[in-house]
């Protein structure tokens, strides 16, 4: 199971990450195979006190420890013990790098350059999350780096529909008590491209309760509006005076039963927050705090958005073997992100790669405790 493996390794890992040996173990630990046969490896990795997991499959973060007001190392997100449940599981995308393009793309035409692209339908008969085989369900080659891990993707021209040959290289790196996230695109010809991670977050260390307790804020002013496919119509809305304001800390489960219009529209919080401050800067812009353990998490990006997910499609589906799943919200997500459905809203940021340039992100999650 993959957090055994976890327990047994984390030590002997973290020594060879700072031994010159380090090459010889370039294929991480082998957690299993894919039914195509593609191994399957997970790379450890830690630091004073935060420890990570990261698996080929999906580029997937799968295990993140920090300890709470008390001391105790704990898991502070959703996740399988087994390989097979994550292969089962097509919908969650728990802890994995979603692409090429993450969230929703309206209908399936689009322009990436002097092309015309027919997008894969995946949800609503519309593209989602890069499509029916997107970067969540392939794997990776990795390599180790002193810190950290670096996978990489190359995904063709056409692939799920869109246009370009596309590579991403993606770096997990860990320092005294964050996780920091880098990516790396780059297409020939044209595409559009918007990565993000999709980590359900409960900071309790328990996924047996939900995170309706827990005090987010959020640096935004804005959110984009949704009709009723989960679509942006185009426009940004203030955030005042609606159960959106988070710009100051507001207890979640708090306004989930406003009478809302867009939460009655997307079931709960499923919306893009149109983040205050220059994209392209890493910025300050989420806070998590959860007041039963202590555990703090602040969130930096140079992305221009956030989705704020708070788990209420969640709904104990069990999957794989192990019959694992997870119940309405257990955990949360902050994806950092470009808007969804930018490349058919001029006025969004751009999303367009053209070949010769490399799109670069960044996103870190930095923990700490309140005692």
């Amino acid at each position: 199971m993959i957090h055994e493996v976890h327990e047994e390794v984390q030590s002997t890992m973290a020594t060879a990450l700072m031994s010159s040996n380090w090459t010889e173990k370039r294929g991480g630990i082998k957690v299993g195979t894919t039914p195509d046969g593609s191994v399957v490896d997970l790379h450890v990795l830690e630091h004073e006190s935060i420890d990570a997991a990261i698996m080929t499959y999906g580029a997937r973060l799968t295990s993140l420890r920090t300890p709470d007001r008390y001391g105790n190392m704990e898991d502070v997100i959703l996740k399988y013990s087994i390989l097979d449940s994550y292969l089962a599981d097509r919908s969650c995308c728990l802890g994995a790098i979603v692409g090429r393009y993450a969230n929703r793309i309206a209908s399936r035409r689009l322009r990436a350059g002097d092309h015309t692209c027919l997008a894969v339908r995946s949800d609503r008969g519309n593209p989602l999350h890069g499509g029916n085989v997107g970067f969540d369900q392939q794997v990776w080659s990795a390599r180790p780096l002193r810190s950290g891990v670096e996978l990489a993707l190359t995904s063709p021209d056409r692939d799920q529909g869109l246009a370009g040959n596309f590579t991403v290289r993606v770096r997990y790196t860990i320092s005294a008590s964050s996780l920091r996230i880098d990516s790396f695109c780059s297409t020939d010809p044209t595409a559009v491209v918007s990565l993000t991670n999709r980590t359900y977050f409960n900071l309790s260390g328990s996924s047996d309760s939900t995170i309706l307790d827990d005090e987010l804020s959020i640096a935004a002013d804005s959110f984009t509006p949704v009709n009723s496919d989960l679509i942006p119509t185009g426009r940004l809305s203030p955030v005042e005076g609606k159960p959106f304001d988070f710009r100051s800390k507001a207890v979640i489960g708090d306004r989930l039963g406003d009478r809302h219009e867009q939460l009655e529209i997307a079931g709960g919080y499923d919306h893009n927050f149109a983040l205050n401050g220059a994209a392209g800067e890493v910025r300050a812009v989420a806070r998590l705090h959860c007041p039963a353990s202590g555990r703090t998490l602040r969130v930096s990006t140079t992305e221009p958005g956030l989705q704020f997910y708070a788990g209420h499609l969640l709904d104990n589906r069990k999957y794989g073997k192990a019959s694992e799943g997870h119940g309405r919200h257990a955990g949360l997500c902050l994806q950092t992100q470009h808007f969804p459905d930018s490349p058919n809203y001029p006025g969004f940021s751009s999303t367009e790669l053209r070949p010769r340039y490399v799109a670069r992100s960044t996103t870190i999650f930095e923990f700490s405790i309140d005692n």
